[in-house]
């Protein structure tokens, strides 16, 4: 493999040897775009599903990057070998990357957060200071075997052609197809042995330069036996974790495109988590589902057509369903595996009262600002049922700009209610959802309910016309009655108004606040 004293005329053919190595740089782009996107997945996943979390890790993994490239320079000899080792070195590091922290978080007691992101940003410095040294390495090797093809600006161009899509690839591969197919741990440990492969094949392209071919071939194998037993042992390291979490035992969990569900079931009863955060307890979710549905239901006197934005679990849709006036229901929820879940699973569907199999049931799977910028339909109550704006995604769905898509489908005598956080403890996000939605010239009156599961929470009703507590509400209510609705609506000092700006798409304000009130509590 080493070049000619006197190099030969250029030619057209590509070897295989070049191809094998150029595609190395595809395969090296993805490798590293996985380990960036990994951490930031998981940082969000177990300290709390935040724009923070992946800006300080892909900050953090950008600089490291910069700095394994600068480190590069004082590698002048024998740089197929160093190549090799660094090889090895990202494909077992960033391989069992994930494996290593879900073990730690699941191992390390309860207030210690500061260890936990201690070792997360120093796997993610190694990580990035190795993968930024692989690219300069194999640019210096493609120049030093094949220079008679490359001049530098062809080099550096066909490098970073090769780079970007392999970046490009596996940006779309992530979310759609890795995560939902082999989970966080086994994406990981995939291209973990993708970058193990990529030495092996360095090695025998580059044997002729390699002193302790021997040594380097039982590393190779060495470590490509590691990441195979691991990936053995992945789907009981990722149970005992989860359980660790969750505390109960996991009846049901999966990876859709969109998010993380596990269903746990305990003495008490059954819970829902999405991306590790709650979203019910049966033992008490009546208490937020009647709160939620029936003021606005009762109030409008006879809604016939209802629209639910979220909700997929069809829980809000079971006490809709309680009026009689109802004809329609139209569910819009972003992943068709909640929707899927909660239909087809009996424990599930019996929670909900199989509401998702009524016939006055329309189920559509789209992104809620997506398909209500493209709907013409008016309706008499819309349910709006999202996460709370713990990210950008989710806290454009609190903005003037998705309230003003309300105001354009609600009917003119119509209400909108929004859950809306804890009020306690997260007040000023609360008080500015309610400032948000009077900014698009909607009146708006905010009402709270005790969910134990939850503790003290929010509601805001919307609409065009004053609301007035109903006199009459479904028969059968577990938690509301006509005496006790005016309670919701009385405001304690503590939970009292505050001045709050308005939330747009612009600023996101509600997302820094949420964040701020919410991450002291953790």
């Amino acid at each position: 493999m080493t070049a000619p004293s006197t190099p030969p005329a250029a030619s057209s053919r590509v070897s295989a040897a070049e191809l094998l190595l150029l595609a190395s740089v595809f395969v090296i782009a993805a490798c590293g775009l996985v380990y960036e996107l990994a951490a930031g997945a998981l940082s969000s996943y177990l300290l709390g599903d935040s724009v923070l979390q992946f800006s300080t890790v892909i900050g953090v993994y950008l600089f490291a990057m910069g700095v394994g490239s600068w480190l590069s320079r004082f590698v002048e000899r024998q740089l197929a070998a160093v190549f090799l080792q660094v090889e090895l070195l990202v494909g077992v590091v960033g391989g069992l990357m994930p494996a290593a922290l879900f073990t730690a978080h699941n191992l390390l007691p309860p207030g210690e957060g500061l260890v936990f992101r201690t070792l997360l940003y120093a796997l993610v410095l190694l990580v990035g200071t190795l993968v930024g040294l692989e690219i300069p390495l194999v640019m210096r090797l493609l120049k030093q075997h094949f220079r008679q093809r490359y001049a530098l600006k062809d080099l550096v161009s066909q490098v970073l052609t090769f780079d970007y899509l392999g970046a490009l690839l596996v940006a779309l591969a992530f979310p759609l197809l890795l995560v939902p197919h082999l989970g966080l741990v086994r994406t990981g440990l995939a291209f973990g042995l993708l970058n193990v492969a990529v030495a092996g094949w360095a090695g025998w392209l580059f044997r002729p330069d390699l002193r302790a071919r021997r040594s380097l071939g039982l590393a190779t194998a060495g470590s490509a036996l590691v990441l195979l037993v691991a990936w053995a042992g992945a789907d009981r390291l990722t149970d005992w974790a989860e359980e660790r979490f969750y505390g109960e035992r996991i009846v049901f969990k999966q990876s859709s495109p969109y998010q993380r569900i596990v269903v746990t079931e305990g003495r008490a009863g059954t819970r829902l988590f999405l991306n590790g955060n709650l979203q019910f307890h049966s033992r008490d979710e009546y208490r937020y589902h009647e709160a939620l549905v029936h003021p606005a239901m009762a109030a409008h006197g006879a809604p016939k057509r209802v629209l639910v934005l979220g909700g997929g679990d069809g829980l809000a849709v079971r006490e809709i369903l309680k009026h009689p006036s109802v004809e329609q229901v139209t569910l819009v929820e972003l992943d068709p595996h909640m929707t899927g879940l909660f239909r087809s699973n009996p424990k599930l569907a019996a929670l909900n009262g199989e509401s998702l199999s009524s016939p006055k049931l329309r189920i559509v799977n789209a992104d809620a600002f997506g398909w209500l910028e493209q709907s013409t339909e008016t309706f008499d109550v819309m349910v709006i049922d999202f996460p709370d704006p713990s990210n950008f995604a989710l806290g454009k769905l609190y903005t003037t700009s998705f309230y003003a898509l309300v105001d354009q489908h609600l009917a003119a005598g119509g209400f909108a209610v929004i859950q809306t956080t804890s009020p306690l403890i997260a007040r000023r996000s609360f008080w500015t959802v309610v400032s948000t939605v009077e900014a698009v010239g909607l009146t708006a009156t905010p009402y709270h309910a005790h969910v134990p599961s939850f503790g003290e929470w929010g509601f805001v009703l919307a609409s065009r016309r004053p609301f007035s507590a109903p006199k009459q509400l479904p028969a059968g209510l577990r938690f509301l009655s006509v005496p006790s609705l005016p309670a919701l609506f009385d405001f304690p000092p503590d939970m009292a108004r505050v001045p709050t700006e308005v939330n747009r798409l612009s600023n996101q304000i509600l997302v820094q606040e949420f964040e701020a009130e919410w991450g002291k509590v953790h």
